[in-house]
């Protein structure tokens, strides 16, 4: 059995005085914590900046296509018109016909819309108007305001992710400059005595 405090003691080796406390590295150079200092803050922006940025933004998107969606309901209303001639033609594309269509009021429009080719005349078409008898595109629904927020968000999120790597990255090449000469500094007041060893 071995005395205690010998080399071949059983267990841990007791601790010297002039070791480093707990988590302190003498190599690591300012410019290493400043590092790990950063990365730690971007990643905390990143957890916490990117949900917020992402559902802010999409809300935002949301709400205002859906005012533009009230305001075009508002707006526009459907009608139906019927073509004013036939519509000739073998193509699969749609073609441009005259149409005609009595408003509400009883005021008698005419106007031109896409239509299949081959229609005859007298057929009917939907179509929508304006306030002022123009015809428009069709006003824009809840499913289209719903898509532009989840666009919107997404994209925001990418870009707080790409916000996150280009800030890190240029932090590291900033660091990584600031290094290098640093080194050419101590390599020029070492390198003399260096290689003066091998000159003697």
């Amino acid at each position: 059995m071995s005395a205690p405090g010998s080399p071949s003691a059983s267990g841990p080796p007791r601790p010297r005085k002039e070791d480093a406390p707990h988590g302190a590295n003498p190599l690591r150079r300012t410019s290493d914590r400043f590092e790990s200092w950063f990365r730690r803050v971007l990643m905390l922006f990143l957890v916490l900046g990117l949900p917020m940025a992402a559902l802010s933004a999409g809300l935002t998107a949301y709400e205002s296509s859906m005012r533009t969606v009230h305001a075009q309901a508002a707006e526009r209303h459907e009608v139906t018109a019927r073509l004013a001639s036939n519509v000739l033609g073998d193509d699969r594309s749609k073609q441009t016909a005259q149409i005609r269509w009595t408003e509400r009021n009883g005021v008698v429009r005419t106007g031109t819309a896409l239509v299949e080719p081959g229609t005859s005349k007298g057929a009917t078409v939907r179509v929508w108007v304006d306030r002022d008898g123009t015809i428009t595109a069709a006003p824009m629904n809840a499913v289209t305001a719903k898509a532009n927020g989840w666009f919107v968000g997404g994209m925001t999120a990418l870009c707080v992710v790409a916000g996150f790597y280009a800030a890190r990255a240029a932090m590291c090449l900033a660091l990584d400059r600031r290094r290098y000469a640093q080194w050419d500094v101590e390599w020029d007041l070492v390198e003399p005595l260096w290689s003066g060893r091998f000159r003697r």
